[in-house]
């Protein structure tokens, strides 16, 4: 009997995955490959069933001979092994970054026996819409989110972060999916900048806008997306009001929450020393640090401590002797960050960190540094990258362009060209 494969990444069967069955069944004997969890990170979505469930359920049903694990997105492993003499898939991944996935499985059938790629209709019925409902409403539950940025930091090699402050921004951090090297990536996670947060609403980054103003943007962000947020929280303010916040986000949903160690009027770190800026004292911020994990209800949320040691000039063991304490008072994460453009501070950092402590998450900036890849970073140790104000940034001369270019020329002609087209905007946000 002629052997047919088909890879699955869902939680939910609906009618479209049954569709793919049947076809195969016509055809031989069907092996279904689960794909990983560290795979279906990058493919598609997070997975809300381990691995273990997900195979029970495609074993289940109907037509189905055997269940593996596909470890890749990439097929050249499974087909190697399998040698089938059916790949069979949807065609929606004819267009769009799954090509190139397409384009590998052509390839491996070729190089692995010359088996032969059937693709059936992609299903688009009420069933299968249904089911796509109920997984993002699921993702976005706040049990679920909360505790996957825990689980992304044991999965991937580094989770990639990028900066959020409104429902569109979170839309796009959401969407994004780029094809690289034949493979698919997107970002991980996403960050609430106080900065860029302050920056929407026209307003001086210096904890003007209250936590209030902040709750509201993180809820706009959380009705639209499912990837785990982190809040910068920067100093936390007083002990006092911290507690009652860490209670508030942990609620909400948000992942983890990063504090800075300075006192006073918060001044950005992009000033440096340029400004006066005070550092808190070890045994204060460690009491901020211990006053916020023992409020806390689960083991999920994160309280990230931000070492601003190096921005201030006070020397590597100032800021080494900070992450001991920060750790030793129940910080989950270490965040370390420069103002310089060459990385070396920041590797030197992490490489002594590392050799005390295997453990704790490390988060990087590399706003300034920001030749630095990722590979590199998780080269030493670094767990985390924000990309913390990069949207931000490219929407501002965009749409001060736009506005000079109307005003030169009286008319909208002109700018239109660099315009994308409403229509295309319309389609990235989801009806109910």
């Amino acid at each position: 009997m002629k052997t047919v494969y088909t890879c699955f990444c869902t939680d939910i069967i609906h009618e479209g995955h049954k569709n793919v069955i049947a076809k195969a069944r016509e055809l031989g004997r069907v092996v279904v490959g689960a794909l990983s969890d560290e795979a279906l990170i990058r493919y598609n979505r997070f997975p809300t069933a381990t691995l273990e469930e997900r195979m029970a359920a495609y074993a289940q049903l109907d037509g189905v001979d055997e269940v593996v694990v596909q470890e890749d997105m990439l097929y050249d492993e499974i087909l190697e092994r399998l040698r089938p003499d059916y790949v069979i898939h949807g065609d929606n991944w004819r267009e769009g970054p799954e090509s190139a996935i397409r384009a590998n499985v052509v390839s491996a059938l070729e190089k692995f026996g010359g088996g032969c790629l059937i693709e059936v209709p992609y299903t688009t019925g009420e069933e299968a819409r249904r089911v796509d409902r109920i997984l993002k409403e699921k993702l976005s539950m706040p049990e679920y989110r909360r505790r996957r940025l825990k689980q992304l930091v044991k999965l991937c090699p580094i989770v990639k972060t990028l900066e959020v402050h409104s429902g569109l921004t979170g839309i796009i951090a959401e969407k994004t999916v780029v094809e690289r090297n034949g493979k698919l990536d997107q970002f991980d996670a996403m960050w609430v900048s106080s900065l860029c947060d302050s920056t929407a609403k026209g307003k001086p980054d210096i904890e003007l806008v209250d936590m209030s103003s902040r709750l509201r943007t993180i809820d706009d962000v959380m009705e639209v997306t499912t990837k785990p947020i982190i809040l910068d929280g920067d100093t936390g303010g007083l002990t006092e009001h911290f507690v009652y916040n860490v209670r508030t986000l942990e609620r909400m949903g948000v992942s983890a929450v990063i504090i800075e160690d300075k006192t006073g009027l918060k001044k950005n770190s992009l000033f440096g020393t340029e400004v006066e800026q005070t550092q808190a004292p070890i045994e204060d911020f460690c009491h901020k640090i211990s006053a916020g994990k023992r409020v806390q209800l689960t083991e999920d949320f994160m309280i990230i401590a931000r070492i601003e040691s190096l921005i201030l000039e006070r020397g590597m063991e100032d800021a080494l002797t900070r992450a001991r304490a920060y750790v030793k008072a129940g910080a989950d994460g270490i965040m370390i960050h420069s103002r310089k453009k060459d990385p070396a501070e920041i590797f030197e950092f992490c490489d002594k960190f590392r050799k005390e402590d295997k453990e704790t998450p490390i988060v990087v900036v590399p706003t300034s540094f920001n030749s630095v890849t990722e590979e590199e970073l998780a080269g030493h140790g670094v767990n985390i990258v924000i990309y913390a104000n990069q949207l931000t940034r490219s929407a501002f001369p965009a749409m001060r362009n736009t506005a000079e270019e109307i005003l030169k020329n009286h008319r909208a002609l002109e700018a239109d060209d660099k315009l994308m087209p409403f229509r295309d905007i319309i389609t990235l946000i989801d009806e109910l």
